[in-house]
């Protein structure tokens, strides 16, 4: 596994664990600070609970040794974030969202962008050149 990949799983476990702890735990709390209403307590709880599922994946895959783990866990951190990155799309272009929302976005994009590149890279490496 390149340092960068390792790097990478690190980064996005701790963004899963600083994100997921205070949505699991305090989501009423939480979103109200940054100006997110209404809440439903719990989807975002639910919410909560995939990120922190997601931050132990990436944890689990910084610590991987075989590359078909990595690739599984690879795909998958790339679907959730590609489909979390349309999902608040749709959103942010029809209704005004906070900041916040916006940032949530971009941080999603970042990610996917991520996981696309490494991804392409393994799919790269994996075909014999003709």
């Amino acid at each position: 596994m390149s340092k960068a990949l390792k790097i990478a799983f690190l980064i996005h476990a701790a963004v899963g664990c600083l994100l997921g702890i205070p949505l699991f735990l305090l989501p009423g709390r939480l979103l109200e600070w940054v100006g997110w209403k209404p809440i439903d307590p719990i989807i975002s709880r639910l919410l909560g609970a995939a990120l922190l599922a997601l931050a132990w994946s990436s944890f689990r895959g910084s610590r991987a040794t075989e590359k078909s783990q990595l690739v599984i866990l690879q795909e998958m951190e790339a679907v959730f974030t590609v489909l979390g990155c349309i999902a608040l799309l749709r959103h942010l272009l029809f209704a005004p969202y906070p900041a916040m929302v916006w940032i949530v976005f971009a941080i999603m994009l970042i990610f996917a962008v991520t996981w696309i590149v490494f991804l392409l890279r393994q799919w790269r490496q994996q075909v014999p050149p003709s």
